[in-house]
């Protein structure tokens, strides 16, 4: 008899444990303890980048994925590779630079891509929706990669600037309804938690225009959490966006 008591105790904690994390809180592990990523059905390489935070750029490169960035379901992507990818871009322009000491100056100005960075960071930003700030960007303590923005249900959200969506569904935990637009090779934005999705993946939108309608989609409440990310990192929005 005493077995199957102990069965029964250990099914009991196996059934009532303690409840799972809500998603809010959740944040995907590092890239480095997840070797490989297996493509699911209407996720994007823009949005597997978005849940893992890495740039899209890199993420194709090590996955010998062409500027189209089409990938499919089942596709495994390998994750364990970025950092050697990253470090050996580094590496190589490191010789590179060493080696021009000893040139002529006359053929030191290689600068491009400083140039093509500040052209990519001319991207018009406006406010994606009408709300106060309820939270602001923080990376220590309560950490919020974004702004979240007060509104009522069914309020209007628009591009915060011109582009092309992404990703436009609810495949990442914690975000709810979410569309991801592209403005360049080196910004993209995220609007989470709406209602009702008004674009769909590859539209091209302009600033703003209506993409969606706020909502609590993933969230405790009623509002618009907002992301700017820069080559794959997140940065402030409110150091971008134009002052009220």
């Amino acid at each position: 008899m005493l077995p199957v008591f102990f069965l029964c105790v250990l099914s009991l904690f196996a059934c009532s444990g303690t409840p799972p994390a809500p998603v809010d809180s959740r944040s995907p592990p590092p890239s480095s303890k997840i070797k490989t990523h297996v493509v699911g059905k209407g996720e994007t390489l823009f949005s597997i980048a978005w849940a893992y935070g890495l740039d899209y750029k890199a993420l194709a490169r090590a996955n010998g994925i062409d500027q189209s960035y089409t990938i499919h379901p089942g596709q495994v992507l390998k994750l364990s590779e970025m950092a050697t990818s990253t470090t050996s871009k580094i590496i190589a322009p490191a010789k590179v630079a060493v080696q021009q000491k000893t040139v002529t100056p006359a053929k030191l100005p290689a600068v491009k891509p400083v140039i093509k960075k500040i052209s990519d960071s001319k991207v018009i930003w406006s406010w994606p929706a009408l709300g106060k700030v309820m939270q602001g960007f923080s990376e220590s303590g309560t950490v919020n990669k974004g702004i979240d923005i007060a509104g009522k249900l069914g309020e209007a959200v628009v591009a915060s600037a011109s582009g092309k969506v992404v990703y436009a569904g609810s495949g990442l935990l914690g975000y709810g309804q979410l569309i991801i637009i592209k403005h360049s090779d080196e910004f993209l934005s995220a609007y989470a938690h709406n209602r009702v999705l008004l674009v769909k993946e590859g539209d091209v939108v302009k600033a703003g225009q209506k993409i969606a309608e706020i909502g609590a989609s993933g969230a405790d409440k009623v509002k618009l959490h907002f992301e700017i990310r820069r080559d794959g990192k997140p940065v402030d929005p409110e150091e971008f966006l134009p002052r009220r």
